[in-house]
């Protein structure tokens, strides 16, 4: 077990962004088109981490068009470029798995400083 953690620490990221549960986060993505690569980005609420070390993982959740969206990012992935925290949010669960049935308003979370 400690060869397997020996291995994993070259491919941890030195300082990965720090953000919590309930955030609003803007994730900056590298996207390959062909021989060129692109930044995208994916603006959401962080419902859930999951996992830590090298395995360790992130979900947000968007409504885009009217259809909830969630994906699923990996903290230490090269592809994640940076995440960005646009607002700063006060929930007091460690997944927010109920915002899926929520709408509108409803699905909203409270700013942390208001």
């Amino acid at each position: 077990m400690d060869a397997l953690k020996l291995i994993a620490q070259d491919s941890l990221k030195e300082n990965p962004s720090v953000f919590n549960i309930g955030d609003t986060v803007r994730v900056h993505v590298r996207i390959q088109d062909g021989n060129k690569s692109r930044i995208q980005m994916f603006e959401g609420i962080c419902i859930a981490k999951k996992h830590g070390g090298i395995e360790e993982t992130f979900t947000v959740r968007r409504v885009a068009h009217g259809v909830g969206v969630e994906r699923v990012f990996p903290v230490h992935s090269p592809s994640v470029d940076k995440v960005e925290v646009v607002r700063e949010g006060k929930v007091r669960r460690a997944k927010l798995y109920y915002l899926r049935g929520k709408v509108g308003k409803a699905a909203k979370v409270k700013s942390k400083f208001n």
